[in-house]
């Protein structure tokens, strides 16, 4: 399986969309500026599509990022994907926001610790092998306090992305020289790391159609937690 393939992440404040063809990346726009994704995600998308000469009818597949990430932001990425899919009839792939960015560290010769700040004195966090190219789940993608993590993980670490910079001292202090740390260029989920996975993903049979495509929120949002009495889930 192959061919073009529109991936968009709006899981933090900041937020990307990359056109990729057969795993390579053809043109991304990033951003990390105020405002909100309904600011520029179309708009985006447009672009990238016009500077490829392509349209959305010649895309094989779509991706965008479910979860875990900004409440706000996860729909806004969804309900747009969802738009296009239904406009132009194509298949759709749900990734991870900590799957894109272990994606950045491939060949770890050590588990790869993803993290997203999640407020509230706890971290997004999963634990994935990347050492064949693709980043490989080693557990479930979880939310707890770094303390909790840090007493977990066994071994040499490579922590990446911003959740690992908001708790740097912390880890290395835990952890030691067990902790090692990607380059702050890894910090944030990238749209451009998500043309492999998706393709991946594709062929092991895990295309949707829009109309089923939820956000993953692992935490329950401030509403939910209002309505049954502050407990989360």
């Amino acid at each position: 399986m192959g061919g073009r393939v529109l991936v968009v992440d709006t899981s933090t404040p900041a937020g990307s969309v990359a056109l990729c063809e057969d795993g390579r990346v053809l043109a991304e726009y990033f951003r990390r500026l105020p405002g909100t994704h309904t600011d520029w995600l179309l708009a985006a998308v447009d672009r990238l599509l016009a500077d490829a000469g392509t349209t959305l009818g010649e895309l094989s597949l779509l991706a965008v990022v479910q979860g875990p990430g900004s409440f706000t932001g996860l729909r806004v990425g969804i309900a747009t994907v969802k738009g296009l899919a239904m406009a132009a009839g194509l298949p759709v792939i749900g990734l991870s926001s900590l799957e894109l960015l272990a994606a950045a560290v491939p060949f770890a010769r050590m588990p790869v610790c993803a993290l997203l700040d999640a407020r509230k004195k706890e971290v997004y966090a999963a634990l994935f092998d990347t050492a064949n190219g693709l980043p490989v789940p080693l557990g479930v993608e979880r939310v707890l306090p770094p303390e909790r993590l840090a007493g977990e993980l066994d071994g040499d670490i490579l922590f990446v992305g911003e959740g690992a910079e908001v708790y740097r001292a912390f880890l290395a202090k835990r952890l030691g020289a067990r902790a090692h740390f990607a380059g702050a260029a890894f910090q944030l989920p990238r749209a451009s790391f998500g043309g492999r996975l998706a393709l991946a993903k594709e062929a092991a049979g895990e295309a949707v159609s829009a109309a089923v495509l939820r956000p993953v929120y692992i935490r329950s949002s401030e509403a939910e937690l209002a309505r049954k009495g502050g407990v989360a889930c």
